[in-house]
C-alpha cells in the first residue's frame, strides 16, 4: 500500500474532480457518509452523546457534513467550529449552510469561549486541522486539545489527528490531538508509523473515498507500507526435484565468550527460514554449544574467546556477521581484513555494526546492496545525529545512496531504505523488544539472500516474516513471555499464514442515503 504526500493527496482530489466529473463538494459528501458508515455500523444509534469539533477549512467541512448525516438518523450531537481563522474554504460553507438550514446551530470557539462540558463516556470527532496544517495551533486552541485529553473520551479524528503535520513533529504540549482512533482518507499516512508522531494516532483505519485509481496507482510515492498482499509476489515456492545446495549456503560470524548464544539464535533462524546449509563462525568457546545445540549446523572456529582472523574454506552464498562479535582489537582487526577481500553478499549486524561507525572509510568496502540491520542507537553511531524522526529517514536515506547499502531501521514499525525509498513493516508486537530477536532477524535474512531472494526484497520479506512470526508466537505467550527462540520456532507459521485467507464476518452495512 502506497503512502502518499500531502500534496499528492491533493493532486489526487483534482484529477478525481476532473475526471469523475464531480465536485469537490460531492467529493466531501462521500468522505462524510464513508465516516457515518464507519460509526453507524458501530454504534447502531447509541444514544452517547457525540461532540464534533470542527475547523474551518476542508477537515472542518468534513466534520461538519458527518454532523448533517449523524442528526438525521437520530444521534445525539453537539457541534463546535474551532474558529481559528477568519478564512473558510468554500466547501465548509456550503455544508455549514446546509447544518443550519436543518436548524442545528454549531457553537463557535474562540479564545474568549468557555469550553463545553464533556463526559468520560461521550464520544468526540475530532476536524479541526487536515493534512494541509502549515502552522503550530494558536494558545487557546492547545488549551481546547488540552481539555479534551483531560475528558478521557474517546476522540475520533478525521483523516489525520488535529495538529499534525506530515512533515515535522508538533511544537508545544497538547500542540496535537491524541487520538484513539483515526479514519485516513484513501491511504494512511506517514506520521502513523514513526515513534515520535505515532503516538498520536493509538490506532487507524482506511477508508476508500473513491480517488481516482490510475492516479493513484501512477503515484510514484517515497514510501510503501508492507502487509500480507505486498510480499506475497516476493515468495518463491520450492520445486520438487531439488536438494540442500539448491537453497544456498549461509556462513554466520560471530560470537565472544558469554555471547555465543547471539550466533546459535541467528543460526536457529536461518535454517527455520529455508536455507539449505548453515555454518557458524566462531570461536573455540563455542564449539560445543554450537554442536550441542544446533546438530543441523555445521562449525567453524578461530580464536579460543573471539575471533581473531576470519577465514573459511567453504564458498557460503551469504555471510551475516556481527552478531556477539565484539569490538575489541582482535574482532575489529579481524573484520577489517575481512571486509578488504571479501565479495560475498553481507549481512551486517551489531558489533558489526559498531566496528563500522568506529572505521567509516571501511563503509566503501562493503559489496553492493549489502544488508545493514541497526537499531535505533547503532544508526546513530553510523549517520550521526537526527533532529527528529524526519531527519533521520532524510539521512538514512542519503547514506543508503552513499554506500549503495540497504538499511533495515529496527523498531515498533521497521523502515527498510534502500536509496530514496522507504518500505514501512506491517507486523510485529511490543513483545519483540527483547534480547535476541534482532539476531533471529539477521538470520531469517540471511536465509533469503542464500535462496536467491533479491536483496532489497528479503530485506523487505524478511522483516515481514519475522514481525508475523513474533505476532503468532504472542498469541500464547503474552508479551512478557516472548523469547527470540519463541519467535524462530514460529517463522514456519508464518509462511503457512501467507496463504490462509482470513474469514470476513457479514456485516450489513449502513447507508447515509
Amino acid at each position: 500500500m502506497k503512502i502518499y504526500s500531502a500534496e499528492q493527496v491533493y493532486a489526487a482530489d483534482k484529477v478525481t474532480i476532473e475526471k469523475q466529473h464531480i465536485t469537490s463538494d460531492a467529493l466531501m459528501e462521500r468522505a462524510a457518509v464513508q465516516i457515518f458508515n464507519w460509526i453507524h455500523m458501530r454504534m447502531q444509534g447509541a444514544q452517547v452523546k457525540i461532540h464534533l469539533f470542527c475547523g474551518i477549512g476542508n477537515n472542518g467541512g468534513d466534520g461538519i457534513a458527518l454532523a448533517r448525516h449523524l442528526q438525521e438518523h437520530g444521534y445525539n450531537i453537539d457541534v463546535y467550529v474551532v474558529n481559528y481563522s477568519k478564512k473558510r474554504s468554500k466547501d465548509f460553507l456550503t455544508n455549514l449552510d446546509r447544518l443550519k438550514d436543518r436548524k442545528i446551530w454549531p457553537e463557535f470557539l474562540d479564545a474568549d469561549s468557555i469550553l463545553p462540558e464533556i463526559g468520560r463516556d461521550d464520544v468526540i470527532v475530532d476536524a479541526i486541522f487536515g493534512i494541509g496544517l502549515n502552522r503550530a495551533p494558536d494558545a487557546w486552541v492547545k488549551e481546547l486539545i488540552g481539555h479534551l485529553h483531560k475528558t478521557e473520551a474517546f476522540i475520533l479524528s478525521v483523516d489525520i489527528s488535529s495538529g499534525l503535520f506530515t512533515n515535522q513533529l508538533p511544537v508545544g504540549e497538547n500542540a496535537a490531538i491524541r487520538s484513539n482512533y483515526v479514519l485516513s482518507f484513501q491511504a494512511p499516512k506517514l506520521v502513523f508509523f514513526l515513534p515520535q508522531t505515532g503516538v498520536y494516532s493509538n490506532q487507524w483505519e482506511v477508508l476508500d473515498i473513491g480517488l481516482d485509481r490510475e492516479y493513484l496507482m501512477e503515484a510514484e510515492t517515497e514510501y510503501e507500507l508492507i502487509g500480507k498482499q505486498e510480499v506475497l509476489p516476493y515468495y518463491i515456492p520450492r520445486e520438487k526435484f531439488t536438494h540442500k545446495g539448491t537453497y544456498g549456503h549461509a556462513l554466520i560470524v560471530g560470537g565472544t565468550k558469554g555471547k555465543i548464544g547471539a550466533v546459535l539464535l541467528a543460526a536457529r533462524a536461518c535454517l527455520h527460514t529455508g536455507v539449505g546449509l548453515v555454518t557458524a563462525y566462531v570461536p573455540e568457546v563455542g564449539y560445543t554449544p554450537l554442536q550441542t545445540a544446533l546438530p543441523e549446523a555445521m562449525v567453524i572456529t578461530n580464536g579460543e574467546n573471539e575471533i581473531a582472523e576470519i577465514a573459511f574454506d567453504c564458498t557460503p552464498t551469504i555471510i551475516g556477521i556481527g552478531m556477539g562479535l565484539g569490538t575489541g582489537v582482535a574482532a575489529t582487526k579481524a573484520f577489517g581484513q575481512f571486509l578488504r577481500k571479501n565479495k560475498t553478499p553481507l549481512i551486517v549486524d551489531a558489533d558489526g555494526l559498531n566496528i563500522l561507525s568506529e572505521n567509516k572509510a571501511w563503509l566503501e568496502k562493503l559489496p553492493e546492496q549489502s544488508i545493514l540491520t541497526p537499531h535505533p542507537k547503532e544508526l546513530e553511531r553510523l549517520i550521526g545525529k537526527w533532529k527528529d524522526d524526519f531527519d533521520k529517514l532524510a539521512k538514512a536515506k542519503a547514506f543508503s545512496k552513499k554506500y549503495n547499502c540497504i538499511v533495515v531501521i529496527k523498531g515498533a514499525n521497521t523502515v527498510t531504505i534502500y536509496k530514496d525509498k522507504g518500505y514501512i513493516n506491517t507486523t510485529g508486537n511490543p513483545g519483540m523488544a527483547t534480547g535476541g530477536s534482532g539476531d533471529a532477524l539477521t538470520g531469517v535474512i540471511s536465509a533469503l539472500v542464500a535462496q536467491k531472494y533479491a536483496p532489497l526484497e528479503a530485506a523487505i520479506f524478511g522483516v515481514y516474516l519475522h514481525g508475523r512470526a513474533g505476532d503468532i508466537a504472542v498469541e500464547e505467550t503474552g508479551y512478557q513471555a516472548l523469547t527470540a527462540s519463541r519467535i524462530i520456532e514460529n517463522i514456519g507459521k508464518a509462511f503457512i499464514d501467507l496463504f490462509q485467507v482470513p474469514e470476513q464476518p457479514e456485516v450489513e452495512e449502513a447507508s447515509a442515503e
